[in-house]
């Protein structure tokens, strides 16, 4: 067992994100993780990630902790609320963005494809 602390989680910049702060919570580095990554994301106002193109193998498991977020696919946008999960597919296009007047948290979950 590995108990990580949120207030030690350190903070990573991931590509294509703005308006935001990620907090690594495990990966192979820091807990052992073979199979996944987790991380934490604070979403501002305005806040988002730009497309990610249909070059990424993860699967990938966004849980809205707090407020709400937009998410949207070739197919699909949907404000994604407190307590609600989406599953992103592996070589599925994605954008997100903070619609809202509120930070939105939500956790990441992704394999290590």
């Amino acid at each position: 067992m590995k108990v990580i602390q949120v207030s030690e989680a350190k903070a990573y910049d991931p590509p294509l994100h703005y308006g935001m702060v990620a907090l690594k919570l495990c990966d192979g580095a820091l807990c052992n993780a073979k199979q996944f990554w987790c991380g934490l994301s604070h979403f501002l106002p305005g806040g988002g990630a730009e497309w990610a193109y249909a070059d990424s193998p993860t699967e990938k498991l966004y849980v809205v902790l707090d407020g709400a977020i937009t998410i949207r696919t070739k197919t699909e946008t949907r404000i994604v609320s407190k307590g609600e999960a989406v599953f992103i597919a592996p070589f599925e296009e994605r954008e997100v963005i903070n619609h809202t007047n509120f930070p939105t948290s939500m956790l990441v979950i992704a394999s290590n494809a």
